[in-house]
């Protein structure tokens, strides 16, 4: 509903201003229609995959972390054969050993930002919590000896070179504005190839962003004018596909950039804002002689597009891609991400697509443009030879083209205004492999696994941007989520996923670590039905229990089954759980069923025959829980059983023998000296209920035995004792009333009186205060024992000297709210300083302590001290003034609640 509310808001609020009053009217019939459809969240049910098991932290096994005193480890680099994984983080670098990333100790590098850098990037208005800091954007292998890194620096990008064996810079860092981003989060991204470094980002502040080739030279960049061939681009990944060894054109490498840009067709009123791109450069790419100067002459780029046929809608931002590595004998794939463009709206889909269908797209019709501000369409002209943005091949080099710079300058001056091809690229079977309504998956991994029956399978591992991972396996054009694991306790986005076959791992990069997990964890699954639901292609039943398929030599007697997920457990034997139930007749009693699988569903059956219906006459009730027997009868005694149904197999999980009886047992012999009360138990497996009853004593004693005259004696006279007792109590507690109504109307400690003793002594303050829920009342409780010592002289001079000599106890209020209806008071003045005297008990210097202890309550947050008042006349009056002064002073900005509860005084 969130969605669709805000799907018909924005179709409203951006196209309706624009319309007609018809149109207007035709277009929101539209969008209640798209409301009702449930647009666009009805996909086909094998598109929105639910996990089969959901793992919580506490469950996830196998796995090794690191953790440092830095956060952000954002940048990894897997090198298996050295068994290293490199890590970039805030201010830091690492070396872990790949594989136990947890082994200490692990070689690192600081690389912080001065202060005075971090100063500078304050004065550029950064934050200095995220962004003043050096964040490493770029680590990659330079040379057999020496890595590569570059790192924001505070908002003044630097690189530099690092030893490898001594893991140490091994140089001064040198400029990176060219090479690295400023912020931690702008889009980038960079490889290095041959030792030549291509990045993509949004470099300088405030620049356009880029497709650079920084080192050697010559250096490349993409062109700005009069066609700009990157618009706001954001980007996510590159990647270089090697030409063939076998390859008959002798072709060149290329280089791919992956990225989300605006649309440069978007109105405001149809379309998508934004899209998603594939670009294209070639490795040998040297410029043009005269036109395109250290500019690339093989810049092409085309639209990846990911939606739902169905209902014509797009997932147009792309989040990441991963290129599956290069496979004999297969065609190169890659994987992307892609979400919504409505930010507050979560969604994900995941299409696959053939290198070979972009390839295609850059062979298609070009697009064109007239000048900025106007859209794009198909170029029908006739197009130059040899064909614009080709790389070299043996083809030009038979024409005596064999460098970018020979090109004709009519070649040029196309690529530079056509850089958009009009094709776009559509994924394998033409819509998502996966779609997933509440998830935003943030990176990915891939490799491929084959299983028992033949069949090569990709792996998926997806992370989510609350710290899951959820790993699947693609089945004939579907993905099937295996499990999913929860690795944080608190969540935090995935920011980077590798796979390491060597060492048999996956690495999860976050903001607060490193974790390691292998790539399968098959003793989760019991049962050989379990392991073969699973479908999962590292995993396989033994007869015994389920094992990893790489870790056996002997592999016919395995039982995998991938394509259904049903196969091969026909004969194999598995316990089941069995339980006892015996309850009373009108009871309900819960039969508690828990399914491992998201994906199975509960059925029950009594006595073999399968319960059909649980409407409200059917005395039963499934769900979640389990099945819940209403005020059961004798009838519906029996053995019942709860089976899980997945992939159409019915597996049973647990028996439970119900026994509901009519009468409980009769009870025992009551012994009449020690007990009239009768306790009755029905129990069950698990809880048991307690019944008592207080019963007549001609139901309980038999005369026979009981009613003899001495047994009746002793029941009479204990009898009587018990109420004589109660007597007593009674007596106590009338005593107890009639002596505190006697106090109260002598006024000793009667809130009436306090009440209506201050506005006599306070003729200036409004008559509102004598009510007793007066929004700043102060009650003063009048002593009958105050002699007019020294207490009640200082006592009487604390609100503004018109207080009457009288002994009094003072309520100081606290810890309220001052009513903004009434003056706040005048703060007490202060007390004349005497010398202290000895207390008459010795156990404060001034006897206050001792002789007039507080008392705190506190009550709907009003807060009171009693001070209550001794009979000794001994006690010096000037210690206790001075500790209520002090009293005062620390309370005299408290406030009270606007009514006071009178309860608390």
């Amino acid at each position: 509903m969130i969605f669709f509310s805000t799907h018909i808001g924005e179709c409203l609020s951006e196209r309706m201003q624009e319309a007609r009053p018809l149109a207007s009217q035709l277009l929101l019939l539209s969008c209640l229609c798209v409301a009702a459809s449930g647009y666009p969240f009805r996909p086909p049910l094998d598109l929105d995959v639910t996990p089969r098991v959901t793992v919580l932290i506490s469950g996830v096994q196998g796995s090794r972390r690191f953790q440092s005193s830095t956060v952000n480890y954002s940048t990894l680099l897997l090198e298996a054969d050295r068994e290293r994984l490199y890590v970039g983080a805030r201010g830091a670098v690492f070396a872990l050993n790949a594989t136990d990333i947890s082994a200490n100790p692990a070689p690192s590098i600081e690389w912080e930002a001065s202060a005075e850098q971090k100063f500078q990037c304050l004065l550029k208005g950064k934050d200095n919590k995220t962004e003043c800091y050096n964040h490493i954007r770029l680590l990659q292998r330079f040379n057999s000896t020496h890595l590569y890194m570059c790192g924001t620096h505070a908002f003044s990008p630097l690189c530099a070179y690092i030893e490898e064996k001594r893991f140490v810079m091994s140089s001064q860092p040198e400029e990176g504005r060219d090479k690295c981003p400023y912020g931690p989060t702008t889009g980038y991204t960079g490889l290095l190839v041959d030792q030549q470094l291509y990045t993509a980002s949004q470099y300088e502040f405030r620049s356009f962003p880029d497709i650079r080739r920084n080192s050697p030279s010559p250096t490349l960049k993409t062109e700005d004018a009069p066609t700009r061939w990157l618009n706001e681009a954001e980007f996510v990944g590159s990647s270089l596909v090697k030409e063939r060894l076998d390859s008959s054109n002798g072709g060149d490498d290329k280089i791919y950039f992956f990225f989300t840009e605006r649309n440069q067709d978007y109105s405001g009123t149809y379309g998508q804002s934004r899209v998603a791109r594939v670009a294209r450069v070639c490795k040998g790419d040297r410029g043009g002689h005269l036109t395109l100067q250290k500019r690339w002459t093989s810049f092409l780029k085309a639209r990846l597009t990911c939606s739902l046929p169905e209902y014509d809608f797009h997932f147009n931002m792309l989040r990441s891609v991963f290129v599956m590595p290069d496979v004999e004998q297969q065609e190169p794939l890659f994987y992307g991400i892609f979400g919504l463009e409505w930010k507050n709206v979560k969604a994900s889909a995941v299409c696959r697509f053939s290198l070979a269908e972009v390839q295609k797209a850059f062979q298609g019709p070009y697009m064109e443009t007239q000048d900025s501000g106007s859209k794009w369409t198909e170029y029908t002209g006739k197009i130059p030879e040899p064909r614009p943005g080709t790389c070299i091949n043996d083809a030009l080099r038979a024409r005596g083209i064999n460098i970018s710079t020979s090109l004709p300058d009519d070649v040029l001056e196309f690529v530079r205004r056509h850089p958009l091809m009009s094709h776009q690229v559509q994924p394998l079977d033409k819509r998502p492999v996966l779609f997933r309504r509440t998830t935003d998956y943030t990176h990915m991994a891939a490799h491929v696994v084959q299983g028992l029956d033949g069949e090569t399978y990709h792996v998926l591992y997806m992370g989510t941007d609350e710290g899951w991972v959820h790993k699947a396996v693609e089945v004939q054009g579907q993905i099937h989520i295996i499990e999913e694991l929860e690795l944080f306790e608190e969540p935090q986005p995935i920011t980077n996923l590798l796979i390491s076959t060597k060492q048999v791992s996956l690495y999860i990069g976050s903001p607060s670590g490193v974790v390691q997990l292998p790539l399968s964890n098959c003793r989760r699954y019991p049962t050989c039905y379990e392991c073969i639901f699973a479908r999962d292609p590292h995993c396989a039943w033994n007869s015994e229990e389920c094992v990893d398929v790489v870790a056996q030599a002997n592999r016919s007697a395995l039982i995998q089954d991938i394509q259904h997920g049903n196969r091969g457990c026909e004969k194999a034997h598995y316990d089941v759980a069995q339980k006892s139930r015996s309850v009373r007749v009108g009871d309900d009693v819960l039969l508690q069923c828990e399914l491992i699988s998201n994906l199975a569903t509960p059925l029950w059956t009594l006595n073999g025959k399968e319960l059909q219906g649980y409407d409200l006459n059917s005395g039963f009730r499934s769900g979640t829980d389990g099945l819940l027997v209403i005020e059961a009868q004798v009838g519906q005694s029996g053995l019942y059983t709860c089976h899980a149904v997945e992939n159409k197999i019915r597996v049973a999980i647990v028996t439970y023998n119900v026994t509901i009886v009519a009468d409980l047992p009769p009870a025992p012999p009551v012994d009449p000296a020690s007990t009239l009360v009768v306790t009755q138990s029905r129990a069950s497996e698990d809880t048991s209920f307690e019944r008592t009853s207080l019963e007549p004593p001609s139901l309980l004693l038999t005369p026979s035995k009981y009613l003899s005259p001495k047994n009746m004696e002793a029941l009479y006279l204990s009898l009587i004792t018990v109420l004589s007792g109660i007597v007593v109590v009674l007596a106590v507690v009338l005593v107890y009333m009639g002596f505190c109504l006697q106090v109260g109307s002598s006024g000793k400690y009667s809130l009436r009186a306090a009440a209506a003793a201050y506005p006599r002594n306070n003729k200036n303050k409004k008559s509102k205060t004598q009510h007793r829920h007066s929004s700043h009342l102060e009650l003063k409780t009048i002593s009958s024992h105050c002699k007019g010592n020294g207490i009640c002289n200082g006592m009487s001079k604390l609100h503004n000297g018109s207080m009457q000599d009288l002994g009094f106890l003072q309520i100081v209020p606290g810890e309220g709210h001052t009513s903004p209806s009434r003056e706040t008071p005048p703060p007490a003045p202060p007390l004349p300083s005497t010398p202290q005297h000895p207390s008459p008990e010795g156990n404060h210097p001034n006897g206050f302590a001792a002789t007039l202890p507080s008392v705190l309550r506190r009550m709907n947050g009003n807060s009171y001290i009693l001070l209550r008042q001794s009979d000794s006349e001994s006690i010096s009056p000037f210690p206790f003034a001075d500790e209520l002064s002090k009293i005062l002073e620390k309370r005299k900005h408290t406030q009270l609640l606007p009514i006071p509860d009178e309860s608390s005084v």
